[in-house]
């Protein structure tokens, strides 16, 4: 069976293994990621979102899972299994990695000076931020297809509604965050291509 590589934060694989049970939220772990990093050199929302964005993948590929209670804070996932198919690559500094669009936009009116170096550092950027724009993408598509969903059951059976309007609420809070991203994240590319 052709394995397919999935790489991940050494950091954050350590933390959620850690974890009693397999189950955990996005708080604690950003939580305990954040306090592994040097003090002041983050924004905690940042370390969310990209805790948020990991759990995101993990359940994309299978190996995590919201439990049954949807919430809409205080979301409890559980970590399974790994899936065979996947061949784990452990990388260092994953969050550091990440671009941080508020730092692009504030750096625009700085002149840089030209390099080899800075643009091999700019096409590593971009090719970062296509990716992270593509999983980003398909987030929103999965986040808008559940909408849509509960839509259609709520006109089938219309005697679920008051229990699963809570759970349709969020899925349309969370797809217009992603739409959010996806935005910031194009016009953060559009910044880097002109430069």
């Amino acid at each position: 069976m052709k394995q397919d590589l999935f790489e991940f934060d050494r950091q954050l694989h350590h933390l959620l293994c850690q974890h009693a049970l397999g189950e955990f939220t996005t708080r604690q772990i950003r939580d305990a990621y954040a306090a592994f990093l040097p003090p002041s050199s983050f924004r905690l929302a940042d370390v969310r979102i990209y805790v948020y964005e990991q759990i995101r993948r993990l359940i994309r590929v299978g190996w995590a899972e919201m439990t049954d209670q949807r919430q809409k804070r205080g979301q409890v996932y559980r970590l399974l299994k790994m899936p065979q198919r996947l061949k784990l690559v452990l990388v260092d500094g994953g969050f550091s990695k990440c671009v941080n669009p508020l730092d692009v936009i504030a750096d625009e009116g700085r002149e840089k000076p030209c390099s080899v170096s800075s643009s091999m550092e700019g096409q590593d950027d971009q090719a970062r931020l296509q990716v992270m724009l593509k999983e980003t993408r398909l987030d929103l598509l999965s986040s808008l297809g559940e909408t849509e969903r509960y839509k259609q059951l709520f006109e089938e059976i219309p005697h679920l509604k008051g229990r699963l309007e809570g759970a349709y609420l969020e899925v349309r809070d969370r797809s217009s965050k992603l739409l959010g991203h996806v935005r910031a994240i194009e016009n953060t590319l559009k910044a880097i291509s002109a430069a």
